[in-house]
């Protein structure tokens, strides 16, 4: 019999009988990720074989927040109930967005769920890491992790005056005040662009705005056409940089290569 096939039957006679009996858990329980985020905790705070599979957002470049070498070392799923199933795992984490309809397939199949949201701070990502790390049974790792993390942020703090930085994230808008990325810019030095004019979370940043009041630094993390305009090239009194997507919204391991990445921009513009 197959494992959905069990599962199934545990649920029919659950039916007569009362809510299926989860599994026994171990102390260091077998995990699913459905989340891109988590995916990159995970694997920081599990013991070989305890991750049993990732999301398959983390094998897409376009998506990942994980070195493709780190993604490769683990199987991926699409997040639907039935691979799920097959994998047996003790935990499913997956993000606060997961479908309504698939969190309710899981619970009626016994499967334990923990929802994890985006942190929208490093204080928050901090904790998040050390929750991962206890529902994974090893809370060291996440102690670990969070001094590598706050490392790395006290190396890429600068002390000198902030400056002011826009984000020009995909599609052309801005993040929001309490954001984890506006979070890394002020730890980083830099000021926001768009929190200094009071827009709010994905508001659109014109090419005309730029061009007519531009930033110290204007950080591209999209390939829009007006992102891209020739105009740019002619704003001496702006520094544009590039800014790989994927380090503006998960927080975790990515937090220290979004410093670095600050860092190295922070000391270009004023040594």
């Amino acid at each position: 019999m197959t494992r959905l096939a069990a599962a199934l039957a545990v649920l029919l006679a659950g039916c007569a009988s009362g809510a299926p009996t989860p599994p026994a858990e171990r102390a260091s329980p077998t995990i699913v990720s459905l989340n891109p985020c988590t995916d990159a905790i995970l694997a920081r705070v599990t013991e070989p074989g305890q991750l049993l599979a990732i999301s398959h957002y983390s094998k897409d470049p376009r998506s990942t927040s994980m070195p493709a070498a780190e993604a490769a070392r683990y199987p991926a799923t699409g997040g639907t109930v039935e691979e799920v199933l097959a994998l047996d795992p003790d935990v499913v984490v997956a993000s606060t967005f997961i479908a309504p309809a698939t969190k309710a397939a899981m619970d009626d199949l016994g499967l334990r769920v923990v929802m994890f949201g985006a942190a929208s701070s490093i204080a928050e990502s901090e904790a998040q890491v050390q929750d991962l790390a206890a529902l994974a049974g090893h809370p060291d790792r996440g102690d670990r992790l969070v001094r590598s993390i706050e490392l790395a942020l006290a190396e890429a703090r600068s002390s000198a005056e902030s400056v002011e930085a826009a984000l020009w994230q995909p599609g052309g808008i801005v993040p929001g005040k309490t954001s984890l990325i506006i979070d890394l810019l002020r730890s980083t030095g830099f000021s926001s662009y768009s929190a200094n004019r009071n827009m709010a979370q994905a508001d659109y940043l014109p090419l005309e705005q730029v061009v007519a009041d531009p930033p110290e630094v204007l950080l591209v993390a999209g390939s829009e056409e007006g992102q891209r305009h020739p105009v740019l090239d002619n704003l001496p009194a702006m520094r544009r940089e590039m800014l790989d997507t994927r380090l503006l919204y998960c927080g975790g391991p990515t937090i220290i290569r979004a410093a670095e990445r600050l860092a190295e921009i922070r000391r270009a513009v004023a040594p």
